[in-house]
């Protein structure tokens, strides 16, 4: 079983990477010190599964990525994921683990199996607390699965993540020649793919006029990108100002921009847009149209 598949790395990288951030951002100190016991929780989980996966033999791998859960290996590990909630999380979500940990395990069950058939694609019709225990539970497994699966060819430009179905949690402009080439972050395997500069990840549109970008002098290396059209926006963080945001070895975003869009609001990764910072278009803001 390779280091990627347990996917230690990955997790050692994104708890550094709060800690780096507490130490920058006091504001948001708190909640990064409940996301690194998250993570460490999940990088406990994560070499569960890639130990359990390592001794079945070949023919049980999924064969595609909404394959039931395998709750023999998951199972076992939610009580204590409640009991990490209930101890590091803030007063509402852990009293929501409190609740969810005194229900049979009948319950538990159904929960998990029906937010991974449709995660990250119905999550606005769901609670904001019930969304994040299922989510955060289910996530080290989704990217393990993930990771087991051949990368479809991509032949359009797709709104939804095209290894699980979610929508993106946020975006990424990574540097190119002498611009940035635009990723989408899917909300639950964390896979990226490429996607148009210059258009809406929720309704399509395309006029640059409307999809002006919003940008903060204390933090330019976060763009949200709205819309004028649907009035959606999506966050997204531009390497070319701030390499370090985002891990080199794990291709993955600092942890509070992971879980800080979906923690906050019920409405899922996809929000709608509120004015108040400074204003440009995207074409202009990237350089060129994509």
């Amino acid at each position: 079983m390779t280091a990627i598949q347990t996917g230690g790395p990955e997790y050692d990288a994104r708890i550094r990477r709060a800690e780096r951030l507490a130490a920058q951002h006091f504001f948001a100190s708190e909640f990064l010190d409940f996301y690194k016991h998250i993570a460490a929780f999940q990088k406990s989980l994560r070499a569960s599964i890639a130990a359990s996966s390592g001794a079945k033999s070949q023919s049980t791998a999924p064969v595609e990525m909404h394959a039931p859960l395998d709750l023999t290996v998951l199972l076992p590990h939610f009580r204590g994921f409640l009991s990490t909630l209930e101890q590091h999380a803030p007063p509402a979500l852990a009293k929501s683990a409190q609740q969810m940990s005194l229900l049979p395990s009948d319950s538990w069950i159904a929960s998990l199996e029906a937010y991974w058939q449709h995660a990250g694609k119905y999550d606005q019709q769901v609670g904001a607390f019930a969304q994040f225990l299922a989510r955060a539970f289910l996530q080290p497994y989704a990217e393990f699965r993930a990771l087991l699966l051949p990368r479809p060819p991509i032949v359009v430009t797709t709104k939804i993540c095209p290894l699980c179905g979610a929508r993106p949690l946020s975006g990424v402009l990574r540097v190119e020649g002498d611009g940035g080439k635009r990723f989408l972050l899917c909300s639950f395997c964390f896979q990226e793919w490429e996607f148009r500069r210059i258009l809406c990840p929720t309704c399509g549109e395309e006029a640059e006029a409307k999809l002006p970008v919003y940008i903060a002098e204390q933090l330019p290396h976060i763009r949200v990108e709205a819309c004028d059209t649907c009035k959606f926006y999506l966050q997204t963080v531009d390497l070319t100002k701030s390499p370090l945001s985002i891990s080199p070895k794990t291709a993955t975003p600092s942890p509070w921009w992971m879980i800080w869009p979906q923690f906050r609001s019920p409405c899922g990764p996809m929000r709608r847009a509120i004015p108040g910072c400074s204003r440009t278009s995207w074409a202009r803001d990237l350089g060129e149209h994509g």
